[in-house]
């Protein structure tokens, strides 16, 4: 099989979770790009709507489920829409995403919770969902798991993120676990560990942190709109068939200091 045939997504369907905007709209570019056809879940519908329109410009297949991750009870309807419209389905990435920010001697309950909930809990019922019902009776599918640089070390104390840095450095294990277990269905599992990007998550920590932050990364600048797709791609086909389990960093050489 040639380079270019092992890149092609021609015929896949990718569920990509946090799929209206940023990072989460970033990878859904690259998978329709080379052929897969997308189903977008996030939380509201109207910027669902213009994520939807946006890909249809770039000639992409796109579907769209408003979903609230962290309310475990509405994933099973997210599969059984995905499935009416397509079905089956190939790739899953799990992106969607919050942070909070507060001292951990004074983090919140409630702030925990909603960070865990959607960035850990969520996504392993979402992949649990996936797997018994598509990947595993199917023998093949690919997981990609939005980690983030914040879950492979600590982050400079005045960001106060104990929640997002926990959830996500779980997500890292998460997909090391997964993979060695859901191997033997022809399972990849892996994780994108992003650094910082211009998103609504990370833009008040970068205007306040940004020089920081460049200085920090050998590359001397933060990810940009083209950054992640190479890699999400990569993951999702073929190209990368013998690849899992792994956390890979995009965050400019940051991580080698």
């Amino acid at each position: 099989m040639g380079v270019k045939q092992l890149f092609d997504l021609t015929g896949k369907v990718a569920l990509i979770t946090g799929g209206s905007r940023g990072l989460g709209l970033q990878m859904a570019e690259a998978l329709g790009e080379m052929g897969a056809k997308l189903a977008l879940t996030a939380r509201k519908a109207d910027e669902l709507a213009e994520a939807k329109a946006h890909l249809e410009k770039l000639g992409i297949e796109a579907i769209t489920v408003a979903s609230d991750l962290s309310k475990f009870d509405q994933i099973p309807g997210l599969v059984d829409a995905v499935l009416k419209h397509y079905g089956k389905l190939d790739i899953l990435v799990s992106n969607a995403g919050a942070t909070w920010g507060s001292p951990a001697e004074n983090y919140p309950d409630d702030a925990w919770m909603k960070v865990i909930n959607l960035n850990l809990n969520g996504m392993f019922f979402l992949t649990r969902e996936v797997g018994k019902r598509c990947f595993i009776p199917q023998k093949s599918g690919k997981i990609i798991v939005t980690a983030s640089i914040a879950g492979l070390r600590g982050n400079p104390p005045e960001m106060g993120t104990i929640a997002y840095n926990a959830s996500k450095g779980a997500d890292v294990n998460f997909v090391r676990a997964l993979a060695s277990e859901w191997g033997r269905h022809n399972i990849n599992v892996n994780a994108i560990c992003p650094g910082f990007f211009p998103s609504k998550m990370a833009n008040g920590l970068i205007d306040t942190l940004g020089e920081k932050i460049i200085a920090g990364t050998p590359l001397g600048r933060i990810g940009g709109p083209e950054d992640l797709k190479g890699l999400v791609v990569l993951l999702a086909s073929e190209a990368g068939r013998h690849i899992s389990g792994q956390a890979i960093a995009v965050d400019g050489g940051s991580m080698a200091f």
